[in-house]
């Protein structure tokens, strides 16, 4: 059991991807996140896949998108017989814990994590789902608004920051009790922050970082309403863009505590990386470290995700471990190829679900190989009024909703996705080609059929379980306060040795 390697997860929320073309930009102020890109394969085009916290993480834990896992938003169920990297490892011998953040939406809170350390930071119920009877219908008390960009600045304690404050302290705690010996299994824990999402307000020690930066504006100047993509347009409308003038004050403000917060998560995973060494741990440990989605920073004036630009689907992804030598890869990858990789590493067949998977093990291109496979992504959430999907194919990205004219973009020539060439004839061929593939992965009418009857089901039965008397699904950490520090059913003197790493010095 032992000669398995340790596994640590390390996820953040909606951290553009962009920022990270190899490692954090040089003018991050992330040491300890550059120090693990120096020794990690760096995959510069990681897509999640979806742009939003609960489809895309369902679908990084399990491999599968969203249409297969049926949690096409932040309200929908994730399957408990649906399996996660969680439950192959657990199954193949590993203790799993899980500090943080998850956003499983029903009464499985755990989804083949042995132990759950915190709760989690969004609800649990069925509260936050769309209906795509009503398109256009604002859902105002849990729709994002631009008042997180207007609010923008400086706090010491939030609500986010308690509870990222709460996912280090516990991650800390797991990885010194690891290495008690207590257990003889390798383990697996996932340490799953929710900065750098929004509300942008970030503690003065690490707003003060950025006084100077010269990366405070977008690039690409918000664009009239007019002149946006028809998603785009049903972002800001979803957004509530019309009761809110922006400042530029405000805009520099927002993007400074982002990344501020960048720099204030890579202390708490600093933390947990000194602890991981300290406790010589760290040599026999596989680290990754990756994001769900992340946030397009008010570039073309959209903020948040929900889009398939890269600023809100592409995030960063590194992994370090044992047998790989560290090195960039830049060809598309996906989060759902994070559940096969992991699996790969540590020798795990995933041969009984491989048909139902739609990731692949990066393992073979992080040795220096190639990838055929296209790059797939799903949305169907807020801001949408049937399904859109995306497929990105080396420097091709393209961009299909029924309701929308296509969308295609050359990555390379224009990073910033300005220009449509599905409109150029001198490009018909590679539409035509792009559009075939997408035909082929989607039933864009079944798909959108399924969404519905998702949310119309979910609707009933939320309003039903809020009569009467109401049992929450959201996990309930348990604290055996009896079993812990010092008790009388205890003999002292064993205690104190076998709570002490590392014993006898």
């Amino acid at each position: 059991m032992t000669s398995r390697p340790n596994i640590l997860v390390l996820m953040v929320d909606q951290l553009n991807g962009t920022l990270f073309p190899d490692g954090p930009a040089d003018w991050l102020h992330a040491p300890n996140l550059k120090a693990l890109a120096c020794r990690s394969v760096r995959f510069a085009n990681t897509y999640t896949a979806s742009p939003l916290c609960a489809p895309g993480r369902a679908s990084y834990m399990s491999g599968q998108l969203p249409r297969r896992t049926g949690v096409y938003d932040n309200a929908a169920e994730f399957a408990s017989d649906i399996p996660t990297y969680a439950h192959h490892l657990r199954r193949a011998g590993y203790r799993t814990a899980l500090s943080g953040k998850m956003h499983f939406v029903g009464p499985d809170q755990l989804h083949g994590f042995e132990e759950r350390l915190t709760t989690d930071v969004y609800p649990a119920d069925f509260g936050w789902t769309p209906d795509y009877r009503k398109p256009g219908e604002r859902i105002a008390w849990w729709y994002h608004n631009l008042s997180s960009v207007t609010g923008a600045g400086v706090a010491e304690i939030t609500n986010q920051l308690e509870y990222d404050d709460e996912v280090a302290f516990h991650a800390k705690a797991k990885i010194y009790d690891n290495s008690r010996g207590r257990d003889d299994r390798p383990w697996m824990l996932t340490a799953s922050f929710t900065h750098p999402h929004d509300p942008y307000v970030a503690r003065r020690k690490y707003w003060d970082v950025y006084e100077d930066c010269e990366h405070l504006e977008p690039q690409v100047a918000a664009l009239p309403y007019e002149e946006m993509d028809p998603h785009s347009q049903r972002i800001f409308d979803a957004n509530d863009w019309r009761a809110f003038e922006l400042s530029e004050t405000q805009i520099r403000r927002s993007r400074r505590a982002y990344f501020a917060n960048i720099s204030y998560i890579d202390e708490r995973i600093g933390e947990i990386l000194e602890a991981l060494q300290t406790t010589r741990q760290a040599e026999n440990t596989i680290i990754l470290f990756v994001s769900d989605h992340g946030d397009m920073l008010g570039e073309k004036g959209l903020w948040f995700k929900m889009s398939f630009f890269d600023g809100s689907s592409r995030v960063p992804l590194m992994i370090s471990a044992p047998r790989l030598e560290p090195r960039l890869v830049e060809t598309p990858v996906s989060t759902l190829d994070v559940n096969s990789t992991l699996a790969e590493l540590v020798g795990i067949d995933l041969g009984e679900v491989s048909p139902w998977t739609d990731g692949e093990s990066l393992v073979e291109l992080a040795k220096g190989g190639t990838r055929t496979t296209p790059v797939r992504m799903e949305y169907a959430a807020e801001a949408s009024y049937a399904p859109l999907v995306a497929i990105v194919e080396g420097r091709w990205k393209y961009i299909r909703c029924a309701l929308d004219p296509e969308l295609l973009f050359d990555l390379k020539a224009d990073p910033h996705e300005l220009t449509n060439l599905a409109v150029d004839p001198a490009y018909a061929e590679t539409l035509t080609r792009l559009r075939a593939r997408a035909c082929d992965y989607w039933d864009l009418q079944a798909y959108d059929a399924e969404i519905r009857e998702s949310q119309a089901r979910r609707h009933i039965v939320y309003e039903a379980l809020r009569n009467g008397s109401f049992f929450p699904w959201d996990f309930e950490p348990l604290r055996r306060a009896s079993e812990r520090y010092m008790r009388n059913h205890m003999d002292l003197n064993v205690l104190e040795t076998n709570q002490r790493f590392p014993r006898g010095e």
